[in-house]
């Protein structure tokens, strides 16, 4: 299903030239910049290793447990800087992560996973179970398996535990980081077609961090192309798909050798990434 997007959106989140270094002498990051807005779904591409993870833990601040920090640039959500906030401070603020690998507490059951999300809230009991609801609604799956302890259940079973978790904290915005991983094609569309879903009906804007390009760009509006730690491209997921060069690096549809990005002239580089 193609996404479709109000081109007057107001930014929600921006993130402008930031450099990210662990250990205080890896440079991961190299000036990365990209906006998402509101209402919006926008895909953050690229290989293993080419910094989408890093990216998402520098909105979320979760790079220091890994000992990283951001040496350069700012990161501003509805205006405002949010470095150096918490996590828990974010999560009051609408930003959740949703992290690779289906992080969900395995001795507890699905619907004590999901309640867990809901921890910072103080609106009641009330409203907690009528979201808990809505997140059945979403993955009935989940209904049928909310008593199952979450480390028995499959991985697709887990990946919407953790999408529904965060659910329960009422987000502004979710940082999705690689929900193909390790799932099967037709639950990866099951998740990206809910994924759309809460967009449209909940208001719910996605940063999805995805190494299946051609996936990630037939259900977002917007996509930024990583390379060793740089936007090597952008566009509107259109203009990417039927971009050659994506085709070529990315999709597979066309054949020669396989390249770098950094060879190819014609992208387009906004001005302000190279201040």
């Amino acid at each position: 299903m193609e996404a479709t997007l109000n081109e007057k959106a107001a930014t929600l989140l921006s993130v402008n030239n930031i450099e990210v270094v662990y250990d205080h002498v890896i440079l991961v990051l190299k000036g990365v910049s990209l906006e998402v807005p509101e209402g919006g779904i926008v895909a953050l591409l690229g290989a293993n290793g080419a910094g989408k993870t890093t990216t998402l833990k520098s909105i979320s601040n979760l790079l220091m447990a890994e000992r990283g920090d951001i040496t350069k640039g700012t990161i501003e959500f509805r205006g405002e800087s949010i470095q150096g906030l918490s996590a828990n401070q974010l999560v009051k603020r609408g930003v959740i992560q949703v992290m690779e690998g289906r992080r969900c507490f395995e001795h507890l059951t699905v619907e004590e996973n999901l309640l867990t999300g809901a921890f910072t809230r103080t609106d009641g009991a009330s409203s907690i179970r009528r979201d808990l609801e809505l997140v059945y609604g979403y993955f009935p799956r989940l209904k049928d398996r909310r008593n199952s302890t979450s480390g028995y259940t499959s991985g697709g079973e887990q990946q919407m535990t953790a999408v529904g978790r965060a659910l329960m904290a009422r987000p502004k915005m979710i940082l999705l980081d690689e929900p193909s991983m390790g799932l099967a094609p037709t639950l990866v569309e099951e998740i990206c077609e809910i994924m759309q879903q809460l967009n449209q009906k909940e208001q719910v804007t996605f940063l999805l961090a995805e190494q299946n390009t051609n996936m990630a760009l037939r259900y977002c509006h917007y996509g930024y192309i990583l390379e060793n730690g740089r936007v090597v491209m952008d566009g509107d997921a259109k203009t990417l798909l039927d971009n050659q060069d994506v085709k070529e690096f990315y999709l597979g549809v066309s054949g020669g050798e396989r390249k770098s990005f950094r060879n190819v002239k014609h992208y387009r580089r906004r001005k302000r990434w190279l201040s």
